[in-house]
């Protein structure tokens, strides 16, 4: 059977299930509403870090074009805030990475197309779905613009929240001090938020992307909503005070009079996201299936950096499969399923778990976190268990399984 594979979405998933069907022979046209000169100079998307078990990936598809010794980070800085804060580090087994998106998504385009592959430029809409399912024998979709993304119904069970959980506010910045060995910063700050500082390549190259996890209702949500162009100076201003007040770890390295968005505006982006689960597939009224893949099956929080991540691992899931078997249908669909679920709804449990135990900060929840901060293993695991969602689910399902990771960590260090 020769296999046409149509992927709706130049993102992460997108990409990188292209390259994986192209290295492995298969017929596939990605379909994108941007080419890449109009990514470059666009507005920043996020600012998405890549894990070690998401460069192995990239490293397999050859592409890893970034290479982790002159701009990977190794471990988190954590600082957790009150009236007894907490600090601690932990390490990675290997090292991680976060490129702007801006640059990393067009040099994957430009890779595709050097290798063999067709991308097609122009937006979607719901007349051309018929016509888009007689071209291919399957569809994935990785973006929910235009009419695909809106047939992937949510899925309750998997998605609680019905709107934002935090107030973003999310820039590159230069004027920041990175620190040695170059690291995330992860800081708390009870009632107000969270934020995250990451080692950063952009253009001109390394910076720190700050992203300000806002709760909605606290003194720091008017962040979400200060625009820079109206001030800049305004805007620094506002942003430095939250750093000195709820952030002190990035506060201390900041050089005030090089502080700023080197870009301007273009290197903010600020908002909302709501954590849903969709559904894994829908079928055309031609028969033709559709598997979501990327943001389309599951949107996370980004305050653990899971979304790009999981989205790699999900596209590499899809593409074994569809190398692997001649008959796209229901049983097609269980089987991805069955592979790449584990982890995907892992990444998005874990991190709800995680904002409603920052915003709530329990007792129990707080204590997991001290005793995590005396044990350097307990630390290290919790840490490269960003690779690992399913291995973080495991460990905090439930307050028992909580419990016994943090005994057996604690058995381990008396120990030592």
């Amino acid at each position: 059977m020769d296999k046409r594979i149509g992927i709706i979405g130049a993102g992460t998933a997108g990409l990188h299930l292209g390259l994986y069907l192209l290295q492995h022979g298969v017929d596939v046209t990605i379909l994108s509403d941007r080419d890449p000169d109009a990514i470059r100079n666009g507005q920043l998307p996020n600012t998405v870090a890549h894990h070690a078990v998401t460069i192995r990936r990239e490293q397999q598809l050859g592409i890893d074009h970034w290479g982790v010794d002159d701009h990977g980070y190794v471990g988190h800085e954590y600082f957790v805030g009150g009236p007894e804060p907490l600090r601690f580090r932990g390490d990675y087994h290997s090292p991680s990475r976060a490129v702007d998106y801006r640059i990393y998504h067009p040099r994957l385009m430009e890779d595709f197309v050097e290798r063999g592959g067709r991308i097609e430029y122009g937006q979607i809409v719901h007349d051309d779905v018929p016509a888009l399912g007689a071209r291919f024998d399957l569809l994935a979709v990785g973006t929910g613009k235009g009419p695909f993304g809106q047939m992937f119904g949510r899925l309750p069970t998997d998605s609680p929240f019905d709107r934002p959980q935090r107030a973003l506010c999310v820039g590159v910045f230069q004027g920041v001090e990175q620190l040695d060995p170059r690291s995330v910063v992860w800081s708390a700050s009870p009632g107000a938020g969270e934020m995250i500082e990451i080692p950063f390549l952009t253009f001109g190259g390394m910076a720190t992307a700050l992203v300000f996890e806002n709760h909605i209702g606290g003194d720091l949500e008017v962040l979400s909503r200060t625009t820079y162009d109206d001030d800049p100076a305004a805007f620094r201003a506002r942003i430095l005070d939250a750093l000195r007040t709820h952030y002190p770890l990035t506060a201390e390295r900041v050089d005030p009079s090089a502080f700023d968005l080197p870009h301007g505006s273009r290197d903010l982006v600020q908002g909302g996201v709501t954590p849903s689960v969709r559904r894994s597939h829908i079928v055309l009224d031609d028969g033709t299936l559709a598997v979501s893949l990327g943001d389309v099956k599951a949107t996370v929080d980004p305050v653990l950096g899971q979304g790009g991540n999981v989205a790699s691992h999900a596209a590499w899931v899809l593409g074994e499969e569809i190398v692997a078997q001649d008959i796209f249908d229901a049983r097609f669909v269980e089987q991805v399923e069955r592979k790449r679920d584990d982890r995907v709804l892992a990444a998005t449990r874990w991190t709800n778990f995680m904002l409603e135990g920052l915003r709530t900060m329990p007792a129990e929840f707080r204590e997991a976190l001290r005793t995590i901060a005396e044990s350097p293993q307990l630390a290290d695991e919790f840490t490269d268990g960003f690779n690992y969602p399913e291995q973080q689910w495991d460990r905090f399902a439930t307050p028992e399984r909580t419990a016994a990771w943090l005994s057996r960590g604690a058995r381990v260090a008396a120990s030592v």
